[in-house]
């Protein structure tokens, strides 16, 4: 990616630049515990939690930077944050 002077990015430049390897926790569901609020992908900060058509919901992991936020304000628990191994 080049940056112009100025340092203004182009539009939709955070779609190519993924940020998930900046991550040392990585956030795992328990679709067990799971009861579909939708509190983990209001909450995201980096917009890194899609919807599943079953109305759970997977990590996009190119782009989750593992700040635990989910884990943390999940009612139930259902997610746990893991060390990530590379």
């Amino acid at each position: 990616m080049t940056i112009p002077p100025g340092g203004v990015c182009a539009p939709g430049s955070t779609l190519v630049n993924k940020t998930g390897g900046w991550r040392t926790f990585k956030p795992v569901y328990d679709y067990d515990k799971c009861i579909k609020c939708k509190l983990c992908e209001l909450l995201c900060p980096d917009a890194s939690i899609d919807p599943r058509d079953d109305g759970f919901f997977e990590f996009n992991y190119d782009f989750c930077k593992g700040c635990g936020i989910c884990a943390n304000e999940c009612p139930k628990g259902a997610i746990e944050m893991v060390l990530e191994e590379k």
